[in-house]
């Protein structure tokens, strides 16, 4: 099997029209210095270049990695003398990966990585997710060097990232006993050992995922007498060097193959990641939007798995003379998961599309960051949703072990929590949603619609783009509602969950029908939203008109 090539909705949007301009700002640096000798002539080689990369990706992605998931989430990391060792499938995937070139994805050719844009590198973690989302996150965690690539100076980008191409493992440490969501409480304490040039890291780390990976991405304090997120640096710790132990391996409910642990530092030399007191504030912040998108490319995978364990069975499993999948009850559930995995795929790329234009575009890095919680909102919620939907198609068979349904619905549970939660995505959308950016978004996507639609006509898709401009009007009603006594009231910050799923059905709506006038077999699932968008701001607004 091929994970790549079996979905064609992958090379629909790796072929997107707007990839020449995102291939054009990947490639910028290289233009104006000269062409690396492996660097494309044009976007159109370049794109041919991912989709090779994709083809031999979603091989081994079908061929390995999902035929091992049932074997490592059984058999699962162990601990031994303080370190982990993970089950022989997660090291028979690291290893396929690793001589297939596929590490370092995303870094730059001077570090032998392949320079690949953001949108590239979600669609890969889509893909492995697809397979099995607790080797995603090991396989996720190479973001990290983009953290370096980005913030460290020369020697810390020369020693370290030609190591992530060859396979060196990453986390990044973030979280302690009592520092979960509050980074700035966190306590490890950084101090500078003047003999030895270096940091030296003392404290707990916990919950940290790839816990015992080769390179580390710690956030510590470093400035004595501080108590907040002012204090902290970022640094970089290689576990060759020693002074870290693993304490244990959390017993978790899903994602068993990747290994959550708590780790004990002890004196460990590190070196710190571009200025002090900027690790939180500045260094992690954009690690984290990386994170998030990264979640949310994981939630489709396990989205896209879900809907084919669920049409799979629903097309074999006979009841009363007919397969299931001619009962309308079923029919519905699964164009439900359809239509969700669709609408969060086409958000994904899009906000993908715009981290990668963001490198010289402030516009483009606005929206980048509005969209960036509604992926991760969105596409985890969704992912819960269609694991427990396929659960639902299986029956009573799918509560039993012998399905796949059954480790995916233990899987999704995480995807709503890590990297942030849901409802602190809620928080993080409330700036846009009072600045009104997500109106001037949505505004951006109805003039395009209109144009197109202007040049070529289609009832279908112009009743769509009717009920999406009502579902605005209304979305500008509830706001004005919901914020009467100002956006810092409690009845705006109860209402923010309504009207953050009323904007993101909306802008999913626009994008599935923008993907529809490119490509028409997207227009069911944009029914959906059109659908989904116009009920829900109705039923919010009723709610608060009659508060």
């Amino acid at each position: 099997m091929n994970f790549y090539t079996d979905n064609e909705n992958l090379s629909f949007y790796l072929h997107h029209p707007e990839m020449e301009q995102v291939v054009a700002v990947k490639e910028k640096d290289y233009a104006e210095a000269g062409k690396h000798p492996e660097a494309p002539a044009n976007a159109e080689e370049a794109v041919s270049n991912y989709d090779t990369v994709m083809k031999l990706l979603g091989e081994i992605a079908g061929e390995v990695i999902a035929p091992n998931a049932e074997e490592v989430d059984h058999v699962g990391p162990s601990l031994v003398d303080g370190h982990v060792n993970y089950a022989p499938g997660t090291r028979r995937n690291l290893d396929a990966l690793i001589q297939s070139g596929l590490y370092g994805m995303s870094l730059e050719r001077q570090y032998n990585g392949l320079n690949f844009p953001r949108v590239a590198a979600v669609m890969a973690a889509e893909i492995i997710a697809r397979a099995d989302v607790g080797f995603a996150t090991i396989w996720g965690l190479q973001d990290c060097a983009d953290t370096i690539q980005q913030f460290a100076n020369e020697e810390l980008k020369n020693k370290y990232l030609p190591r992530i191409y060859q396979g060196a493992t990453c986390s990044m440490d973030l979280t302690e006993p009592d520092a979960g969501s509050d980074l700035q409480s966190v306590r490890l304490k950084a101090t500078w050992d003047e003999a030895s040039k270096c940091w030296r890291l003392n404290g707990v780390k916990r919950f940290i995922t790839n816990g015992d990976a080769d390179l580390h991405l710690v956030l510590a304090r470093s400035e004595e007498g501080t108590n907040d997120g002012r204090g902290l640096s970022y640094f970089v710790f290689d576990k060759a060097d020693g002074g870290m132990t693993v304490r244990r391996i959390e017993n978790k409910m899903g994602i068993k193959g990747s290994p959550t642990a708590e780790l004990q530092f002890t004196n460990a030399p590190c070196q710190i990641v571009g200025e002090r007191r900027l690790g939180l504030i500045k260094y992690v912040m954009s690690l984290m939007n990386g994170a998030r998108l990264g979640v949310g490319a994981q939630s489709i995978g396990l989205c896209e798995a879900a809907c084919r364990e669920a049409e799979a069975y629903a097309a074999s499993r006979e009841q009363f003379g007919h397969t299931i999948d001619k009962f309308v009850a079923v029919q519905d559930l699964l164009y439900q998961m359809r239509a969700r995995t669709d609408g969060a795929r086409s958000l994904m790329y899009e906000t993908a599309r715009y981290v990668d234009l963001s490198a010289t575009s402030k516009p483009a890095s606005r929206v980048a960051d509005i969209l960036t919680p509604l992926v991760k909102l969105n596409a985890s919620e969704f992912a819960n949703r269609c694991a427990y939907d396929c659960i639902q198609v299986h029956g009573g068979s799918g509560f039993m072990k012998e399905y796949a349904c059954e480790r995916l619905y233990r899987d999704a549970r995480i995807l709503s929590i890590y990297e942030g939660t849901s409802q602190l995505q809620v928080v993080a959308a409330m700036k846009g949603i009072a600045s009104g950016a997500y109106l001037k978004q949505i505004e951006s996507y109805n003039e395009r619609v209109a144009e197109s639609l202007a040049a070529a006509p289609d009832a279908e898709m112009q009743h769509c783009h009717d009920v999406l401009r009502k579902a605005t009007g209304l979305y500008s009603k509830l706001y004005e509602l919901a914020a009467a006594e100002g956006t810092t009231s409690e009845r705006f910050e109860h209402s923010t969950r309504a009207l953050t799923e009323v904007l993101s059905n909306i802008i999913m709506g626009y994008l599935l029908l923008l993907d529809s006038q490119r490509d028409a077999r997207f227009l069911k699932s944009c029914k959906y939203f059109v659908k989904e968008s116009i009920g829900q701001v109705s039923q919010h607004l009723a709610e608060l008109e009659n508060c």
